[in-house]
């Protein structure tokens, strides 16, 4: 092979980003050229696929607990990432080295010949890539956008979840439940298992899944569970488990993520058996940043990549079911194409005053344009230039009992978690009683 492109991560993930004409280009033909020149035979290893509009990292990230904790040597790979690229391929629970992200893109870019490639099928391939050389024993892959023309649907997964179907991402999936729903189970395969852990399943999805043969599983239907007092029940006709702990991420939404990891598990049980002491242990020791993530002290902070609608009601929920004494700020950004009128309707009557701020890129929004929506929704708003400047002034403005809940794109989450520590922490001035 000759030699490689370039020589650090930095480099290649900076011409990954002008190397296609558009950013996002739903299409399966280019990956899966590439795959069968770098493959012609498919993996051995079983693969998990993971779609919907909510939820899907944290299912991603129980899936992937649960399976270690079994013993199994998984490869998971997820997007965005909060911090680094390398978040996106894990395999044994660790990151990816730049190392062998770089030698994984050098292989594709040699076998791409003249094949244009996007951002994500990039990254799609190289964590197949990895997978491969590292002999995992299973892959479980979160979908980019949509599902039926998403990169990682070249794979043909052995089992597929849809953990939501919402409105989001209408001009690439449609602007409907009906029309989003088909995208998404556009995962499914014949005589595969299809779990829908969405309660009201639009008939396009239902439809798709009859007319591909899926063994379609919908909660409260073929599985369900419930609460019992500190612990919880899931069960299907096969299986019963009694007894399980309160999953280890926080809201009450994360019992029905849980329960739809296993649902997928079980519908491979005889392929990947996993204990129910493996189940435990996976649902106690479960982590993922960014979601509802809770940073505990005289002023609260909450971090969550809640971007669109659906997301944003379930944060407000999660907001009233744990009253803080104080008040609530709220400091977030939303890419352009994102519902920006109805984030705000979901969380007005939670948030008592509004720190919007800047997305720098193409895609960005503008903190003013938020503050003007917000304050045509009779809400208070302080526009600021970037995320860490809207946490300065919200904590200026805090005082002991209020908390600050940063939340939107993962570009606003992501660089409060880098300054964590000063951000969430120093005296910006001290603190008094309201």
């Amino acid at each position: 092979m000759a030699d490689p492109r370039f020589g650090t991560l930095a480099e290649w993930l900076a011409w990954q980003e002008t190397l296609h004409p558009v950013s996002i280009e739903l299409k399966l033909d280019r990956i899966r050229a590439v795959l069968r020149r770098l493959h012609p035979e498919p993996p051995l290893y079983p693969a998990i696929t993971v779609g919907g509009t909510n939820g899907k990292g944290s299912c991603v990230a129980y899936l992937e607990a649960m399976l270690r904790a079994a013993g199994y040597r998984v490869g998971a790979y997820t997007s965005p990432h909060l911090l680094r690229y390398n978040e996106r391929i894990r395999i044994d629970g660790a990151e990816a080295s730049d190392a062998a992200i770089c030698r994984a893109f050098a292989r594709i870019d040699a076998a791409r010949g003249e094949q244009s490639l996007t951002y994500f099928e990039f990254g799609t391939l190289a964590a197949l890539e990895l997978f491969r050389e590292a002999a995992v024993n299973v892959a479980v892959l979160e979908v980019g956008l949509g599902g039926r023309l998403d990169a990682v649907n070249s794979v043909d997964a052995d089992a597929a979840l849809v953990v939501s179907i919402g409105i989001d991402h209408a001009e690439w999936l449609g602007s409907d439940r009906d029309s989003i729903g088909y995208e998404k189970a556009g995962i499914f395969r014949p005589d595969r298992p299809a779990i829908c852990a969405d309660p009201d399943p639009p008939a396009r999805l239902l439809e798709h899944a009859r007319q591909v043969g899926a063994r379609l599983q919908r909660v409260g239907r073929d599985y369900d569970f419930a609460r019992t007092g500190h612990s919880w029940s899931w069960w299907n006709p096969e299986v019963r488990l009694n007894g399980l702990p309160p999953p280890a991420l926080s809201g009450e939404h994360q019992f029905g993520n849980a329960a739809a990891a296993l649902a997928v598990l079980a519908s491979l049980r005889d392929r990947l058996p996993v204990p129910p002491e493996a189940i435990r242990t996976g649902l106690t020791t479960v982590r993922l940043a960014g979601r509802l993530q809770i940073i505990p002290g005289p002023v609260e902070w909450i971090l969550d990549v809640a971007h669109n609608p659906h997301a944003a009601q379930v944060l407000a929920e999660r907001l009233r079911e744990r009253p803080c004494s104080g008040r609530t700020f709220a400091v977030f950004g939303l890419l352009a194409d994102k519902d920006a009128d109805g984030v705000i309707q979901a969380l007005t009557g939670v948030v008592d005053r509004w720190y919007p701020a800047n997305l720098d890129g193409a895609r960005g929004r503008t903190g003013a344009e938020l503050s003007a929506r917000l304050h045509a929704a009779g809400a208070r708003a302080i526009a600021r230039s970037d995320a860490i400047e809207a946490c300065r002034s919200a904590r200026t403005d805090a005082r002991a009992g209020d908390r600050i809940v940063v939340f939107g794109s993962f570009h606003i989450v992501a660089p409060v978690l880098a300054a964590r520590p000063w951000i969430t922490s120093a005296p910006l001035p001290p603190l008094t009683e309201a």
